[in-house]
């Protein structure tokens, strides 16, 4: 029995010093606490709804396939919703002078609005209306032909 036990003992009592002297290691060794970073401080945003908007639905083609009916919401710092409000007519003439000219139609037919190039149409044209930054987000609640 003292044969078994004695290579027993040996191996626990070599993997607890093994254990303790890597804990001790790293304990003295190890790598440097984290610094706690800044954290962005996070800036308050709202959604300011746009009027609905009445796009033509050009094919790949340049022809006209229909029009369609769009609700959009951006979103926007807080310090600039009631500029973003206030100039709204701009942001409008913005998107229609693009959407002519960039194919809006999906589907087999052309009858159904491309909603992901009406969102990316709008956000080019709020950079063009706004400033660079302002508009975080756009979000299409609403497409509809028309």
């Amino acid at each position: 029995m003292g044969k078994i036990l004695f290579p027993l003992i040996i191996l626990l009592l070599g993997a607890g010093v093994g254990a303790a002297s890597g804990f001790g290691v790293r304990h003295l060794f190890g790598p440097p606490a984290a610094t706690a970073k800044a954290a962005p401080a996070k800036v308050e945003t709202t959604l300011v709804p746009l009027p609905r908007m009445t796009a033509p639905l050009v094919l790949p083609d340049g022809r006209l396939s229909g029009y369609a009916a769009f609700e959009e919401q951006l979103e926007v710092p807080i310090e600039d919703a009631a500029r973003v409000t206030a100039e709204l007519p701009y942001l409008q003439h913005a998107i229609n002078m693009r959407t002519y000219r960039i194919p809006l139609a999906a589907g087999r037919d052309g009858a159904l609005p491309n909603i992901d190039v009406f969102r990316r149409v709008t956000l080019d044209a709020a950079t063009e209306a706004f400033g660079r930054g302002v508009v975080r987000r756009v979000a299409v609640t609403q497409a509809v032909p028309a």
